[in-house]
């Protein structure tokens, strides 16, 4: 896909990967990229300094939110589905809330937003969604049980919206990173990518129409393994 001139809109810009997407778009030549975040003004400066950002709030989980943003960026081309949240837990142990929190952001917030922009992406064909998914969509790891079970759910949705797009004009690509080093993995003792490469490879591969990536070293590796044998990704990331 030709991003020269595209048009973007990042969800969850206002810190770590997503505004690092934001600035790879606009590297790579980006006409106009919509940062959005649930708070207004906290999109970093540096980032809505270029004039080619429009900071625009947008709270994935409220729907009045999600349609507002689709009727002010009617001219999308690439909608990049980054925004999420992580509530730490075992599938015994963890908080139900915070699960249900994970699922209504990470999975029904993720289709709500692409729901509402595909008119437009449609209208604006050839287009692309994104959806920042994570290696733990395919297999879990004890401690994020519940983080897990919501991206996996955004992993199944991102495979039926990639055939139900197709006829549309529109690609769907799924970027499964592992630990990156941002804010939402603070204290967590793991190998981490740096934001800037994980954002690098995702644009990289959204260029380059494929319709997964898995962009740093660490889910390169894994997901090798997954591609061959997913019972066996299972079992490296249980007994991690």
């Amino acid at each position: 896909m030709n991003l020269n001139e595209s048009v973007a809109l990042v969800t969850g810009a206002n810190r770590g990967l997503g505004t690092r997407l934001v600035q790879e778009l606009l590297r790579v030549g980006a006409a106009k990229v919509y940062a959005t975040s649930r708070t207004p003004g906290a999109v970093a400066e540096d980032v809505t300094a270029d004039p080619r950002v429009q900071a625009l709030t947008l709270d994935i989980t409220d729907p009045a939110s999600v349609e507002r943003a689709a009727s002010i960026a009617p001219d999308v081309t690439v909608l990049v589905n980054n925004a999420g949240v992580l509530a730490f837990g075992s599938a015994l142990d963890g908080d139900l809330a915070g699960f249900e929190r994970d699922l209504r952001t990470n999975y029904l917030g993720t289709l709500r937003v692409t729901r509402a922009f595909v008119p437009a992406l449609e209208r604006n064909a050839p287009a692309a969604v994104v959806n920042v998914l994570t290696l733990i969509a395919l297999a879990p790891v004890p401690p994020m049980a519940g983080y897990s079970a919501s991206k996996a759910a955004a992993h199944s949705i991102t495979q039926a919206l990639r055939a139900e797009l197709r006829s549309r004009g529109i690609a769907v690509l799924g970027a499964y990173p592992g630990g990156i080093d941002t804010d939402m993995l603070a204290g967590v003792e793991a190998d981490k990518a740096a934001p800037e490469l994980v954002a690098m490879r995702i644009i990289a591969a959204l260029a380059a129409e494929e319709t997964v990536v898995f962009p740093d070293d660490a889910s390169a590796g894994a997901g090798a393994v997954y591609l061959q044998d997913p019972l066996k990704l299972e079992q490296l990331l249980l007994a991690s």
